[in-house]
């Protein structure tokens, strides 16, 4: 178990190593497993960088993201500009349907809704507007349609967890419809995400609920 001054200290090394990250105007603290990051940056890609980049650190147990988006003059849009901007890259993504998001820009941070088929096209359409010059924050409120052949979805998530890292006796797939529940134990922090994840990523999902333990 880290104490806070090395998981500080542990953090702020990941930081600099990430090199999508401008690390010298984020200031790191951590308390009990749980890392705060402050300060600002330039864009919001670097903001959600940063926070995966903490994420990844052995020790950390949550990240409260506290970084403000500065942006340079030459970088600013109108949310006219942004909003074009955002419609083009969805329209550019094959991947993500056509028409199906609807795009709400007010100084800079940018709504999503809409619906789509599964968490890989909701995530896509993030990872394309959170790239884009002038965005300063997103809310990702697109919504996953139910499809009818996700009766057997608890079985598929669990053929792929055992297919990874995971004991089969250790975690308990449970869905009802599209809303999955995983149960059970985990040795990290980082097990637990790539639990959910590979939850999510079954067609059909359209919620994951992790009570996942860390032992």
């Amino acid at each position: 178990m880290f104490h806070d001054g090395e998981l500080q200290k542990a953090v702020l090394e990941e930081l600099t190593w990430e090199p999508s990250v401008t690390a010298a105007h984020i200031g790191v603290t951590a308390k009990a497993g749980v890392v705060t990051l402050t300060g600002h940056v330039d864009t919001f890609a670097n903001k959600y960088a940063a926070e995966r980049a903490a994420r990844r650190v052995k020790g950390v147990m949550a990240v409260a993201e506290e970084i403000e988006v500065r942006l340079p003059s030459e970088t600013r849009r109108g949310d006219d500009e942004i909003a074009a901007a955002v419609i083009e890259r969805l329209a550019w993504n094959v991947s993500i349907p056509r028409n199906a998001i609807k795009v709400k820009v007010e100084k800079g941070f940018v709504t999503l809704t809409g619906e789509v088929h599964s968490f890989y096209q909701k995530e896509a359409a993030q990872q394309e507007v959170r790239r884009l010059f002038g965005v300063v924050g997103v809310s990702n409120q697109i919504a996953i349609k139910a499809m009818a052949n996700a009766i057997a979805i608890g079985d598929d998530i669990t053929q792929a967890l055992h297919r990874s890292l995971f004991d089969p006796n250790t975690i308990k797939v449970s869905a009802q419809g599209g809303k999955v529940r995983l149960t059970g134990t985990v040795h990290s922090p980082y097990e637990r995400r790539v639990a959910t994840a590979a939850a999510w990523a079954a067609p059909g999902a359209t919620s994951v609920e992790n009570d996942l333990a860390v032992i």
